[in-house]
């Protein structure tokens, strides 16, 4: 009852502060104003980018709820490098959307997320090595924070990706009973969040989450990603292959994306942290596929790569040679998939383009 009256009420507060941002934004935050040079989005309309806000907040009364009525100061402690990493993320999108910062300050405010979980125990663990895993925690926190900003790229993909993400490690609490965890509590409370956003970031939006959203969850995220999935709470994993294969099949659609927009644009000799309508939820829609359709299979596809990864490392919880080569393939073919999606759009392009 108590979780239910907390889902409720950060719902409800969630939705009831986005409406107010709203109705009250006006100019302030927005993107696609004409002539300011911002980054470039899949619509035409400039919008206001107040969705992260209402992410933080929930996250952090999420945060003070728990630690004032049920936390041990153990719990406090092991979660206060995810508060403080997490916040300056949050920090690090409100400036770009408010200043649009500097890519370079940007990234070091990147690293120092990674470098403020490393030194907080909030590390990667599958080497022998601390440094080389110390890296990897690095290296995967820009990752996720650059990932997760790039696949805001259309109405609701990156608010449905997160929550597909988040379903994954509550049902990873519920399966080995640990419903009364810290972060059972804080993941509802962004599950929460997202969804009360989501009413005004479903096609057609009226609201963007914007880099503030973006890069705190990013960071958010990534440290689930370590926490749950690197690590392996469930502690069902063999060897490193399963424990890089996890997190992998649990971010597919974002890591997919990001991936495939970095080789495109290299190739292309571009460089891949300028916005551009060349993600794979843009060719999706030059298909034919309307922003909403677009936005439920990006929702079915990460639903799915969590249930593949639940699948394998909560019930059958033996990485066989056939369960390691079936995922392998599974996320081989996806990638395949909506790569040869973006060469096939190319080709029409050029087609088009020479008549």
């Amino acid at each position: 009852m108590q979780y239910f009256l907390f889902f409720a009420f950060t719902f409800v507060f969630s939705y009831l502060i986005n409406g107010l941002f709203v109705k009250f934004s006006g100019t302030m935050g927005t993107k696609n104003n004409k002539g300011t040079g911002t980054v470039i989005r899949w619509g035409s309309v400039a919008k206001p980018a107040f969705g992260g806000i209402s992410f933080y907040i929930v996250f952090l009364v999420s945060f003070a709820l728990y630690t004032s009525f049920f936390a041990e100061e153990a719990v406090i402690q092991s979660f206060f490098g995810v508060l403080i990493a997490s916040s300056l993320g949050f920090l690090i999108g409100l400036a770009d959307d408010a200043y649009n910062t500097r890519p370079l300050l940007k990234f070091l405010g990147q690293v120092a997320c990674g470098l403020i979980l490393v030194f907080t125990d909030n590390c990667i663990n599958i080497f022998d090595s601390v440094l080389l895993n110390q890296a990897v925690t690095v290296f995967w926190v820009i990752g996720m924070m650059n990932s997760i900003n790039m696949l805001d790229n259309m109405d609701a993909i990156t608010t449905l990706v997160s929550i597909g993400v988040i379903i994954g490690a509550l049902l990873i609490l519920a399966f080995e009973g640990a419903c009364n965890h810290f972060y059972f509590w804080l993941l509802t409370g962004v599950l929460a969040s997202l969804l009360g956003f989501l009413r005004f970031n479903w096609h057609p939006s009226k609201m963007y989450m914007g880099d503030t959203g973006s890069q705190f969850l990013g960071v958010f995220l990534a440290a689930i990603g370590i926490y749950f999935f690197w690590n392996d709470f469930s502690n069902t994993s063999d060897g490193l292959f399963a424990s890089v294969m996890l997190p992998l099949l649990m971010f597919l659609p974002s890591i997919v994306d990001t991936t495939i927009v970095v080789i495109n644009r290299l190739s292309k000799k571009q460089s891949p942290f300028i916005g551009g309508k060349d993600h794979t939820a843009h060719h999706l829609s030059y298909m034919g596929l309307k922003d909403d359709k677009v936005a439920i299979v990006f929702l079915l596809f990460s639903l799915f790569s969590v249930a593949v990864a639940l699948l394998v490392n909560n019930y059958l919880k033996d990485w066989t040679g056939v369960v390691k080569l079936a995922t392998l393939l599974y996320c081989l073919i996806v990638f395949a998939v909506l790569f040869w999606i973006t060469k096939v759009k190319k080709e029409k392009k050029n087609k088009i383009s020479y008549i």
